[in-house]
C-alpha cells in the first residue's frame, strides 16, 4: 500500500514528519557530528521559519496529539519483572 501526502509519497516515518512539517526533520533535531557553525546556521533557519509561521508550534502539538490519539499502543508500557535470584545450595562436607 502506498501513502501519499499531496503529491509526495511517504515511505518512512521521517517522510511523514517532513511532509507534515514542510521542512526536513534534521532542521529541528540536528544531525550527529554537526559543527558549532552548522548548528548555529540550522538554528537561525529554524528561528526564521518560526518567525514566518507563528502558528507552527501549535500545529506540531496538534499533529503529535493526533498521532497519540490514533496510536494509543505507542505508550503501552509493560514493566519487566526481574526473576528472583536463585541461591545455589551446596551439599557436602566442608573441609
Amino acid at each position: 500500500m502506498r501513502t501519499y501526502i499531496g503529491r509526495q509519497q511517504a515511505t518512512t516515518p521521517e517522510d511523514f514528519a517532513e511532509l507534515a512539517l514542510g521542512t526536513p526533520v534534521e532542521l529541528w533535531l540536528g544531525v550527529e557530528g554537526e559543527t558549532e557553525e552548522e548548528r548555529a546556521a540550522r538554528e537561525d533557519a529554524a528561528r526564521d521559519i518560526l518567525a514566518d509561521n507563528p502558528g507552527l508550534p501549535d500545529s506540531l502539538i496538534r499533529m503529535a496529539a493526533q498521532v497519540i490519539a490514533d496510536n494509543p499502543d505507542l505508550f503501552d508500557v509493560i514493566p519487566l519483572v526481574r526473576p528472583a535470584r536463585r541461591r545455589m545450595v551446596r551439599k557436602g562436607v566442608a573441609a
